[in-house]
C-alpha cells in the first residue's frame, strides 16, 4: 500500500495525518523539526475551535491554557469592552502543535524529519531524501514551498510580527481573561495571556513599516507605541529589547480555488483568513479534516479544493473586511464603538461551516 504523505505537522497536517490513520490510511507525516517550534500566529482558541480539540482528546485547559471571556479593542486612546459569548482560550502555538501532533502518531501517523525543497504532484523532494506518493497533502502553514508557491502580487505586503512578553503581576492585570486587538492607521496587534502567564503579541501591519523603521523590528513596535498608549503601556512590561520574529508577505484573503491532482492544500495553503476574526485555528483544523475525509471517500484533491474555498469564502471574505475597516481611522473608531456588535456577529460571520 502506498501510504498518503503529509507534509506540516501543524494544527492542519496533524489534524489530517491523525483522521487519514483512523482511516486505516497509515500516513506518512512529514516536519523539518524534530522540536516543536511556537508559529508566530493561532495563539487564540475560539470556543468553537475549543469544542473540536475537546473532541479529538486534546483539552486545551489541561494544556495550561488561559481561559479568555471579554473581548477589549483599542483605537488611540478609546478603549471598549464586550464579554465572548463563550469561554475562548489562549494557548501557544507550541503546545497546541505538540499535543495534536502526538495524538497523530498515537493513531498511527509515521512521524519523519525532513525539510521539503520542493513539491510536484506524486513527489517530494526533501534534503533526506525523495518522497513520493500520489496523495499528498500540503500543511505547510504561511511558509511555501517551491512548485505550490502561492501568488504573491501585492505592492505593500502584509507583515507578520510576534513578541512573547514575559510573565508579570502588570501584564495580569494589564490583560486579564481578555483577548486585546489594537487598531491602528495600516494594521493591528492582538495580545493575549497563554499558559504561564506570557502574552502572545501578535500584529499584522503593512511591510512599509518595517522600512520605515530602518528594518529594525523591535524599532517597529515602538514606533507603534509611540502612537497607540495602551500598547505602549503593554510592550513597557519588557525590560530590554526582546526577539521578535517576522514573516512577510502574507497573502491575507487569499483562497485556493484549484490543485492539481493528488495535492490537496490545508490549512493557510488552502485559505489566509486575517487573524483579528480568531478563526484561523478553526479553518486549519477544517481543512485538514476535509482534505482527509475526501481521500478517504476516494474524492480528489482538485474536487476537495473547489468544495473547500465555498466553505472558506465567507469566513474570509468577512475577515478580509473587518481587516481593511480597521486599518483606517474611522473604521478602528466604529469598530470600537460597536464593540458589543463585534464581539459575537463578527466571530458567528467568520465561522467555517
Amino acid at each position: 500500500m502506498t501510504r498518503p504523505i503529509v507534509l506540516g505537522a501543524g494544527p492542519a497536517g496533524s489534524m489530517a495525518a491523525l483522521m487519514l490513520a483512523e482511516g486505516g490510511s497509515e500516513p506518512i507525516l512529514i516536519d523539518r523539526d524534530a522540536e516543536v517550534g511556537d508559529a508566530i500566529c493561532g495563539g487564540f482558541l475560539s470556543w468553537r475551535t475549543v469544542e473540536g480539540l475537546r473532541q479529538l482528546g486534546c483539552d486545551p485547559a489541561a494544556l495550561g491554557a488561559m481561559p479568555v471571556t471579554r473581548l477589549r479593542l483599542f483605537a488611540k486612546r478609546r478603549t471598549a469592552e464586550a464579554a465572548l459569548p463563550e469561554k475562548a482560550y489562549g494557548l501557544s502555538r507550541h503546545g497546541l502543535d505538540s499535543a495534536l501532533r502526538q495524538l497523530a502518531i498515537a493513531k498511527g501517523a509515521r512521524l519523519e524529519i525532513d525539510r521539503a525543497r520542493s513539491v510536484a504532484p506524486g513527489i517530494i523532494e526533501g534534503e533526506r531524501r525523495r518522497w513520493e506518493s500520489p496523495a499528498i497533502f500540503l500543511a505547510t502553514g504561511k511558509h511555501d514551498v517551491r512548485g505550490e508557491r502561492r501568488p504573491r502580487d501585492m505592492v505593500n505586503p502584509a507583515l507578520g510580527v510576534r513578541v512573547r512578553l514575559p510573565p508579570s503581576a502588570e501584564l495580569e492585570r494589564l490583560i486579564g481573561a481578555a483577548i486585546e486587538l489594537h487598531l491602528f492607521p495600516g494594521g493591528y496587534a492582538g495580545i493575549v495571556l497563554q499558559e504561564g502567564g506570557s502574552a502572545n503579541v501578535c500584529l499584522a501591519l503593512r511591510k512599509s513599516a518595517l522600512a520605515d523603521a530602518g528594518g529594525d523590528p523591535w524599532e517597529m513596535l515602538q514606533a507603534v507605541g509611540r502612537e497607540n498608549p495602551h500598547f505602549a503601556c503593554r510592550m513597557a512590561c519588557a525590560e530590554a529589547p526582546l526577539s521578535v520574529d517576522t514573516i512577510g508577505a502574507i497573502p491575507y484573503g487569499w483562497i485556493a480555488q484549484e490543485t492539481e491532482e493528488g495535492v490537496y492544500r490545508l490549512g493557510d495553503q488552502a485559505a489566509v483568513i486575517p487573524s483579528l476574526a480568531g478563526e484561523g485555528m478553526a479553518i486549519a483544523l477544517a481543512s485538514g479534516k476535509a482534505a482527509a475525509q475526501s481521500y478517504l471517500k476516494g474524492v480528489g484533491a482538485p474536487q476537495y479544493q473547489r468544495s473547500f474555498a465555498k466553505r472558506a469564502a465567507r469566513p474570509v471574505g468577512v475577515a478580509s473586511l473587518l481587516w481593511h475597516i480597521a486599518e483606517t481611522p474611522s473604521g478602528a473608531l466604529a469598530m470600537t464603538l460597536a464593540s458589543r456588535i463585534c464581539a459575537g456577529l463578527a466571530m458567528r460571520l467568520s465561522r467555517i461551516h
